[in-house]
């Protein structure tokens, strides 16, 4: 007898134990029956013509029909069921054919389901592939949305909360100058420094808001203008002395090559981004520590080193410090001011800093060993500023350009 004719034999043997061992159920087996009744024609088809592609519909068919969890458990995926037809088929065929005609039929057979196992295979995992990409697009998209209202509604909150700030610096003002010269005039004067107080730190949160609200939305301007390093430093040096006097902080600003080197950048922005760094490292490290701003030059660029001996940072926060809010430990625990051991904070100034920095074209990164208060390992912030010879802003340049040759015809 040939394969063919053998496979119409064993026909009915073949369906009714696969149906009766794969399916539960009566009316689940009636339905399964003739879904295997349709499979087995196609595959002698194949074996008839050599062809396993005929197959190919009827897969697609049971592929699509699975749900994805079945897929994702493999057990009730279309690959585990055709191995257990391959095995049932090899079965039958032992039973009810010669050694010789059982070793023909499934070799007519094992090339039929190698081609459908590995069609079957790829089909799943693309599917599989497709389905998870689906996911991880709508959480990419949702944390887009999320982020972005984050940003909105920071923007929309440090605006709301100018105009109040606005009127109670203003009505201090006023207040101040009514007050007439009596004997309480010390106490109320006293008063009167509180709320300037309260309202400048205000003025700072609100002012850091606005600028993290525009480095999200990539509208931060950068004005280019000559600068030396060293002058920002003077002046970042002449606000910390009296902090460095109070806390007993070493605070050393060390000249280095490329410090006086001319570049061009945005000092306003650049001044508050070391600023930033500079008392972080003061927040951060403990009375009687030392903090070292240092440098060197490099190949088109300038770096900068901020050096301290404070408390740290764990290596998993190491990017974290960088991101909005990115403050770190416990905020309940951290006193409320800027300059105090641990003060606190919106944790939004690393986030300006960064995005000050890489506007300029720099980068920015720190190396500690770890967190520890009691050894207080240190930490170190690097600052990569590139040297431009000439300014980077085209309008800005001819403007520059103008004024140069304003100077020398005013001189000749």
């Amino acid at each position: 007898m040939s394969v063919i004719e053998l496979l119409t034999q064993v026909r009915p043997i073949l369906l009714k134990r696969a149906a009766h061992r794969l399916s539960r159920g009566e009316g689940m087996r009636e339905m399964f029956l003739e879904e295997l009744g349709r499979f087995y024609d196609l595959v002698q088809q194949s074996v008839e013509y050599g062809d396993p592609v005929w197959l190919e519909p009827q897969l697609m068919n049971w592929i699509e029909a699975a749900t994805l969890t079945e897929l994702e458990q493999q057990e009730g995926g279309i690959t585990p069921l055709l191995s257990d037809l391959l095995m049932i088929a090899f079965e039958v065929v032992r039973e009810n054919c010669t050694e010789e005609e059982a070793l023909d039929v499934s070799g007519a057979l094992l090339p039929v389901f190698s081609h459908a196992l590995q069609f079957s295979a790829k089909q799943e995992a693309d599917r599989l592939v497709k389905r998870i990409s689906y996911d991880l697009e709508r959480a990419n998209s949702s944390l887009e949305r999320l982020d972005k209202s984050k940003s909105d509604f920071i923007s929309v909150a440090a605006h709301e909360l100018k105009t109040p700030l606005t009127l109670i610096e203003g009505y201090a003002a006023m207040l101040r100058e009514s007050l007439p010269a009596e004997n309480d005039q010390e106490r109320s004067e006293l008063f009167l420094k509180g709320i300037d107080s309260g309202s400048k730190r205000l003025r700072e949160i609100v002012d850091d808001m606005i600028d993290v609200s525009m480095i999200d939305n990539n509208l931060l301007s950068i004005r280019f203008q000559p600068i030396w390093l060293n002058r920002l430093f003077e002046v970042i040096n002449m606000e910390v002395f009296p902090i460095s006097q109070q806390r007993d902080l070493e605070i050393r600003f060390h000249s280095f090559e490329g410090s006086k080197e001319m570049t061009y950048g945005d000092g306003e922005r650049l001044l508050q981004a070391f600023r930033n760094i500079i008392n972080n490292a003061i927040k951060y490290t403990p009375d009687g520590g030392r903090i070292v701003i240092d440098g060197r030059m490099l190949p088109g660029f300038v770096e900068v080193t901020v050096t301290d001996t404070g408390i740290g940072i764990n290596p998993e926060d190491l990017l974290v410090i960088f991101e909005k809010f990115g403050r770190l430990g416990n905020a309940s625990l951290h006193s409320t001011s800027k300059t105090r051991f641990k003060g606190g904070g919106p944790g939004l100034g690393l986030a300006i800093t960064k995005g000050i920095i890489e506007a300029h074209g720099g980068a920015i990164w720190t190396e500690s060993p770890g967190y520890d208060e009691n050894n207080c390992p240190g930490s170190t912030f690097h600052i990569l500023l590139p040297i431009y010879k000439e300014c980077p802003d085209k309008k800005t340049a001819m403007l520059f350009e103008s004024l140069g040759h304003s100077m020398i015809e005013e001189g000749e």
